[in-house]
């Protein structure tokens, strides 16, 4: 449950806040040296602060790929390697109808969510593979699997994500690159703010109390690097999932 991870690296996209600075915090707890992602840099920079030395804050835009492929080379010479990714980072705004989606915005949401995840798995794949393995670990969304008034470019993005895990798994997990997505369910972050002030739909009109602390699923993050995790290899974790929560010990 609280894995050992003394001796790898981890990198972490969107660890400005919520569930990425709680993963990096988690990682860091279980001895991993932790390489810190996203464009906010004050806010990373004040997380390796809080974090320490095993901890370095690198500012990119992972809808950018040769920013993401610098932030890989930057991890590497800190921390001498990168045995597991946390594709994190992800966007909402703006939730709108298909009619009054503003076509410029819809497509930034997909450079983030979808050409995000390929970059971050396309900068780290030729180390992992020439070290013999690595995670690679997507957050993902129940509106990956069925749509959701507003959400089109959210849906479309955390679809498309969800395959780019189950073609990572076909291409290379033979050659020991693990790959497992995780649905959380709705995390009390700043993501939900967003959704519930668009008003939209019925995930805008749930309580606070309805949702789970990001703290959850950062202990999941640390679980599925564990072989307890193996069976979901090309596919997917859901933290809705009882058994699931018992595993992670958050039940």
């Amino acid at each position: 449950m609280n894995g050992d991870l003394s001796g790898k690296t981890v990198l972490i996209t969107g660890a400005s806040r919520g569930i990425g600075a709680e993963t990096a915090r988690a990682f860091a707890a279980a001895g991993a040296k932790v390489a810190l992602v996203a464009r906010s840099s004050d806010a990373i920079a004040d997380l390796a602060g809080e974090i320490g030395p095993q901890a370095v804050a690198i500012p990119c835009d992972i809808a950018r790929y040769w920013e993401v492929s610098k932030a890989v080379e930057a991890c590497t010479k800190a921390h001498g390697g990168l045995d597991i990714l946390v594709n994190n980072a992800g966007v909402i705004e703006p939730v709108a109808h298909l009619a009054e989606a503003d076509p410029d915005r819809w497509g930034e949401v997909i450079d983030i969510n979808l050409k995000g995840v390929f970059h971050g798995m396309r900068a780290a794949l030729p180390g992992m593979l020439a070290a013999g393995g690595g995670t690679v670990l997507t957050i993902g969304s129940g509106a990956a699997h069925g749509p959701v008034e507003g959400w089109s470019h959210y849906c479309a993005s955390k679809a498309g994500a969800l395959m780019l895990t189950k073609m990572l798994h076909n291409e290379y997990g033979d050659q020991g690159i693990r790959a497992i997505s995780l649905s959380p369910g709705t995390v009390a972050t700043q993501m939900q703010r967003e959704i519930k002030a668009s008003g939209i739909n019925p995930v805008s009109q749930l309580d606070w109390s309805d949702h789970i602390p990001p703290e959850w699923v950062a202990k999941a993050l640390l679980w599925m690097c564990g072989a307890a995790a193996d069976d979901y290899l090309g596919g997917e974790v859901s933290l809705r999932d009882e058994g699931v929560r018992r595993a992670v010990g958050v039940a």
